[in-house]
């Protein structure tokens, strides 16, 4: 996945809205290139968005990881987050997003009402996380992520509200809400910080009565405790994640990984280490199998001094990039296509 991960969704929905709008035509009957037609072509899975080469993976599925959210029942939640979120009544998620990309960035889900009754889509709602260990952009929490999100819109955008700290569900959130005037489309973004992620719910309509209603729906959003602003991360019964834990005397035991094969990739990593100071969970966002096999096989021996947190030993969350990181962003970067990240 590449240095642009907000642009790349915004595209991703933008092919999205097309899809749906093309959806009545493929209804009718068969085109001549219609996979059905041609025995040697290989089908794709429904609702998957393929992508060869590196992809998500861990060292056990004992774990819940960001990217293992699912929406049953009308409702999507996530293990790793502590998230439940009640969807819109009629509202589906249609298609399963892309894996993590190598700066940190998952879309969670997308879902979308039934078409209108002109084959339009009202709207869509986006849940994002960038996870702040690896991002690309010069933030720490979710308050300096939106303010730079704001700071990169493209002159064809407007701001129409904030950013600026509110409460849903009892959380503080920054909410963001800009527009495309020259298409009538409005943004809202609400983002709170879970686990050293940046975590955002990001509503999209023409319809300003359909985007409010939406937001209010919030308020029955179940989240952690530990979820805020400029907090979130870690504690009780999730690891306390702490950014760059791996370096320095922290680690007291390291063997670096054996690759086989030069790669030129970014091979961005979340470990767990636990009260002992020993690797108990290897999470790779973006590997390909041999690296993850190698940097496994190093990690899982790599001995740390414990994490002390009000006097106790606590276990503790951390990041460790290898091979070659992305580029970081600069504030003063070119304006562009509005980041949705």
């Amino acid at each position: 996945m590449g240095s642009r991960p907000g642009l790349l969704v915004f595209v991703w929905c933008g092919a999205l809205l097309l899809c749906a709008s093309a959806m009545q035509a493929q209804d009718g009957t068969r085109s001549g290139g219609d996979s059905s037609t041609n025995s040697h072509l290989k089908k794709v899975p429904s609702g998957e968005i393929l992508v060869k080469g590196a992809w998500a993976s861990a060292s056990d599925t004992t774990r819940p990881l960001p990217e293992g959210g699912r929406v049953a029942s009308g409702t999507y939640t996530n293990a790793y987050f502590g998230l439940s979120y009640t969807l819109p009544a009629g509202w589906t998620q249609k298609y399963a997003g892309p894996p993590p990309s190598d700066s940190g960035y998952y879309v969670l889900a997308q879902v979308m009402p039934p078409l209108a009754r002109d084959g339009s889509l009202p709207g869509t709602i986006l849940v994002t996380a960038q996870d702040l260990f690896f991002t690309e952009a010069p933030a720490e929490n979710a308050l300096e992520l939106v303010d730079y999100n704001r700071e990169m819109l493209s002159k064809d955008y407007k701001v129409e509200r904030g950013p600026e700290a509110v409460t849903v569900a009892g959380r503080t959130f920054i909410r963001f809400d800009y527009g495309a005037p020259a298409a009538d489309l409005h943004w809202h973004v609400l983002a709170t910080e879970i686990r050293c992620h940046v975590l955002k719910f990001v509503f999209m309509s023409r319809d300003l009565k359909l985007t409010d209603a939406l937001i209010r729906q919030l308020g029955i959003l179940q989240l952690p405790a530990e979820a805020g602003a400029a907090a979130g991360q870690g504690g009780g019964s999730a690891p306390v994640c702490v950014k760059d834990y791996a370096e320095g005397e922290n680690v007291i035991e390291r063997t670096d990984p054996y690759f086989g094969e030069r790669r030129y990739n970014a091979v961005p990593v979340r470990i767990i280490i636990d009260k002992d100071g020993n690797v108990t969970h290897v999470h790779f966002l973006s590997a390909f199998p041999d690296q993850a096999k190698a940097i496994q096989d190093s990690v899982m021996q790599w001995k740390f001094k414990p994490y002390i947190r009000d006097g106790k030993a606590v276990e503790v969350e951390t990041g460790i990039m290898f091979g070659h990181a992305p580029r970081t962003v600069a504030p003063a970067a070119s304006k562009g296509a509005p980041v949705d990240n």
